[in-house]
């Protein structure tokens, strides 16, 4: 079978068992088995397919029917023009969160602030995305999960960062001893019960780094009622928040009451995305 065959054949498969995007997922797929770039499968459509290769990449399509979600099988995913590894032990980053990024970039390189806290780093794409653009950048990047962190690490390896950044396994601040000027964090804000109700491709994502508690606010009162003993004068917090938490997390840092110029950020689809605050 040659790669124009097997790709019909497994594009039709993903397309009966209603999995969307099937033909770029069904290429991306093969692209990765065969260790080629996409223009590899049209140049050499008539090229016959290892029997070992077509085995994986039958192994892989099985996969992706069943709910896993394509960056788990490849163990990648873009993130600010970054190539990132990613498995079942940490959230795929996705395009919402560079809104969260640029702005923590523009806010550094304004005010000349570098020191900085990504809390609930899973990956280390926020971390490793500052520390790759931002001159002198020191960053603690900080996880309860060990297994986050293992991956984390590796990909500041892989993005040539490992010496800007300290990654630190904490359940929040708890092991936090020093004082930053900047904290970013994008928590877990789903409500518990509505993980179950999400698509199954999110829900084969850690429900660790998913699970807002009950009101989705949980991990965001943590921050809110300690993040500004943590940060110097006239520092800044950066969250990243769900479509509909805008007024929610808003309210939540007006009534501590120790933050001032308390702004909200949209992303591209039109929906708040990032809350900025500053110790007052």
């Amino acid at each position: 079978m040659n790669i124009e065959e097997i790709l019909k054949k497994e594009i039709n498969n993903l397309k009966q068992n209603n999995i969307e995007n099937s033909t770029l997922k069904a290429k991306i797929l093969l692209e990765n088995i065969l260790n080629v770039k996409k223009e590899y499968l049209l140049i050499h459509s008539e090229e016959e397919v290892k029997q070992e290769d077509k085995i994986k990449y039958e192994n892989c399509i099985k996969e992706l029917i069943k709910g896993k979600p394509l960056q788990y099988i490849t163990n990648n995913q873009e993130f600010m023009g970054l190539n990132f590894y990613v498995d079942e032990n940490v959230l795929i980053p996705q395009p919402d969160t560079e809104i969260l990024v640029e702005k923590a970039i523009e806010i550094a390189e304004t005010t000349q602030k570098n020191k900085i806290l990504d809390m609930c780093t899973g990956s280390g794409c926020i971390a490793i995305s500052l520390a790759k653009k931002i001159n002198n950048a020191q960053i603690t990047a900080v996880d309860i999960s060990n297994s986050a962190l293992k991956v984390a690490n590796k990909n500041a390896i892989n993005n040539n960062v490992e010496n800007k950044i300290k990654f630190v396994n904490s359940d929040m601040f708890n092991n936090i001893e020093e004082k930053f000027d900047i904290i970013v964090s994008n928590p877990p804000y789903i409500e518990t019960e509505t993980i179950n109700k999400l698509e199954i491709e999110v829900q084969n994502e850690p429900h660790l780094a998913l699970d807002g508690g009950i009101d989705g606010l949980k991990f965001y009162k943590i921050i809110a009622n300690n993040a500004f003993e943590y940060l110097n004068e006239n520092g800044y917090l950066l969250l990243e928040i769900g479509y509909n938490q805008q007024n929610s997390v808003t309210q939540l840092l007006q009534d501590i009451g120790k933050y001032k110029n308390i702004e909200t950020i949209k992303d591209l689809g039109g929906n708040y995305r990032v809350v900025i605050a500053r110790k007052e």
